[in-house]
């Protein structure tokens, strides 16, 4: 399990997602997100992957078995921790970093990976740091919840959830939307993404 640095210690988000992990009866299942699944399937460029707010994550260990490298990054050690050992149990953790951080704050390298992925969090701020992450041909894939999340949960926060148009809205000049889709009945509570950066584009 990641060690846990002090800004990290008293971190409501990951105290409140151990929380969760650690519950009894809870199991992880490692079963890769459908996002992850189609983004996987198509042609990408050689390169590293990362996996933002990945949780026990199944979409990282597909994208190692494909043998590419993978930086997973997750505010809960606790999550990261059910992570490596199921990666040591595939015998996939030499391909799997782990990152224990707030994406409220960590930022990835510049046009480093040939696929980017999430699909549990939204951050307007965390999604535009993501999308330069993206190399020249790459792919970002990010599945968030919509507006409409906040008619059953009311107290969800609206800057946790996208807006109209959004994600494919925020992204920055390069990229060419794939695809942006309503998941669910409607109203539809979430919002799926997938969109490459153009050899033209600005990924340097």
């Amino acid at each position: 399990m990641p060690q846990v640095p002090a800004e990290l210690a008293d971190d409501p988000d990951r105290l409140r997602w151990n929380e969760r992990y650690c519950a009894a009866g809870y199991e992880a299942s490692f079963a890769p997100h459908p996002l992850a699944i189609q983004a996987l399937a198509m042609s990408l460029p050689a390169g590293p992957v990362l996996d933002l707010a990945c949780g026990p994550s199944g979409s990282a260990l597909l994208a190692a078995a494909a043998s590419r490298p993978v930086t997973a990054i997750d505010v809960s050690d606790v999550a990261l921790g059910l992570l490596a050992e199921e990666a040591r149990r595939r015998h996939l953790d030499g391909l799997i970093t782990l990152v224990l951080a707030d994406l409220a704050a960590w930022r990835p390298e510049r046009a480093a990976y040939s696929l980017v992925l999430c699909s549990g969090f939204w951050d307007r701020a965390a999604f535009a740091a993501a999308a330069e992450a993206v190399c020249p041909g790459g792919v970002i894939g990010w599945e968030a919840l919509t507006e409409a999340a906040r008619r059953d949960h009311p107290r969800l926060p609206l800057e946790w959830c996208a807006g109209p148009g959004e994600p494919a809205a925020l992204l920055p000049a390069g990229f060419e939307v794939i695809s942006q889709d309503d998941i669910g009945p409607e109203p539809a509570t979430r919002r799926r993404l997938l969109a490459r950066a153009t050899q033209s584009g600005q990924r340097r």
